[in-house]
């Protein structure tokens, strides 16, 4: 009997590994707590150690953590990949096929903002594609409400932007 914590570990190693686009923590969470594998404190501690043995790299913008798998968490995963059961790598790739988009959606898609040095605030905004820069763009605001609002309409309508963007500009 291998110890829990290592193979929760190993489960998010596997499932950053099958993804071609970085997973937020949420989007982690979700898997294993719908699967019902461990509790949520357990995984933040799993997870938490991982960034600290750097088995993992995370970007943190406002309102989610963004996970990748780092060359020395994949080292490690091909060392002990066979520690996880054929039934729980089904259980991912089945996860995977039913919400990938969504999943891709949702990291693609950034805005997140910071107080510039003039004291202005800066609302970053970008949308990817496959890891292609569709749009890059930075607003600076006054205030710091309009920033955090700006970055959270991009979230809901960075398609529509987009488009518009492209018929004025072509």
């Amino acid at each position: 009997m291998q110890d829990p914590l290592t193979l929760y570990k190993l489960i998010v190693l596997y499932m950053l590994d099958r993804a071609d686009f970085p997973l937020t923590k949420s989007q982690i969470s979700n898997f294993i707590l719908e699967k019902e594998y461990t509790n949520f404190l357990t995984l933040q501690q799993v997870i938490s150690e991982l960034i600290d043995t750097e088995l993992l790299a995370a970007q943190t913008m406002p309102g989610r953590t963004h996970l990748t798998i780092t060359e020395e968490g994949r080292e490690t995963l091909n060392f002990f990949e066979n520690r996880i059961s054929d039934a729980i790598k089904a259980d991912i790739h089945a996860y995977f096929k039913e919400h990938e988009m969504t999943m891709r959606s949702e990291t693609s898609v950034t805005g997140n903002y910071y107080k510039s040095t003039s004291g202005e605030y800066e609302a970053h905004l970008t949308a990817k594609d496959r890891g292609i820069t569709l749009v890059d763009i930075t607003l600076s605001v006054p205030v710091e409400e309009m920033a955090a609002s700006i970055c959270d309409k991009w979230q809901q309508k960075n398609e529509e932007i987009y488009q518009y963007l492209i018929e004025k500009l072509f």
